[in-house]
């Protein structure tokens, strides 16, 4: 029987809320077993950019990165948000290791080939270390990775979160029985944005295509539903979109993705 694991990706709103942010870390804290936390920190790199007098630019929910976008990010993801919540989690018993795509050779990524959009210096998961993250967790640690990754020749990349989170769930799920929860501020996905408990309880691959396409589904989430999408394909067991409470196992409702 598959040891469990389960890898959590929150998103930057989260640490942007004071209240939302110590309900997480109680969940994350309590959860029992193996678990990764992946997080971003869009909002605060994208304000911090905005005072530095540099512009963000997004192209369906994903950061095009220069040079000084790269400066950026990699102040907020890997500096601030990423040991603010180690910090947390260790405040609160929860022996967590902050960590970047970077360290210890965890995620190599390939910058991503101009087509019709030239990201800059953004990677594409290439591969996962999969013995050294095992090797993280069986001693007893819980990894938090920030949304960086390295080309293997010196070169940080900036690789969307809620890519990061499905490409360890996937490279996992061969040894492990992995549930990947993207946790963010709503209760799942929704109809209609301004409607809480419009949440729709589950999507497969075929109503997403019917949401994209009514513009239900937009801007950051496209990513999200495509990386779980990839997961499950991958043979990952478990992909849900969510509140904090599904932490812990309470959540009234939330979005079960299927194939």
């Amino acid at each position: 029987m598959k040891q469990q694991v389960g890898i959590i990706k929150i998103g930057g709103a989260f640490l942007e809320d004071e209240k939302l942010l110590e309900k997480f870390y109680s969940a994350f804290s309590a959860m029992e077993g193996l678990k990764i936390l992946v997080h971003g920190g869009g909002q605060r790199a994208s304000k911090l950019s905005t005072d530095l007098g540099i512009t963000p630019q997004m192209v369906q929910g994903r950061r095009i990165t220069d040079a000084k976008s790269l400066e950026v990010v990699t102040m907020v993801y890997a500096g601030w948000a990423n040991k603010t919540l180690v910090a947390g989690l260790q405040g609160r018993g929860c022996n967590a290791l902050g960590l970047s795509g970077a360290d210890a050779n965890l995620i190599r990524a390939l910058r991503r080939p101009v087509r019709d959009i030239d990201y800059g210096l953004v990677g594409d998961v290439e591969r996962v270390n999969t013995k050294g993250l095992s090797t993280l967790l069986n001693a007893g640690f819980t990894p938090v990775f920030c949304a960086l990754t390295h080309d293997g020749n010196g070169q940080l990349l900036n690789t969307n979160a809620d890519s990061i989170a499905a490409d360890l769930a996937m490279a996992l799920s061969p040894a492990y029985e992995v549930r990947l929860i993207y946790c963010f501020e709503k209760q799942g996905v929704l109809t209609n944005v301004n409607d809480p408990e419009s949440v729709i309880p589950e999507i497969d691959t075929e109503n997403f295509k019917s949401l994209q396409k009514e513009g239900v589904i937009s801007a950051g989430m496209i990513p999200k539903l495509f990386n779980s999408f990839r997961a499950l394909q991958a043979g990952v067991d478990q992909v849900i979109i969510g509140p904090v409470s599904l932490l812990s196992g309470q959540a009234p409702k939330f979005t079960q993705i299927q194939l």
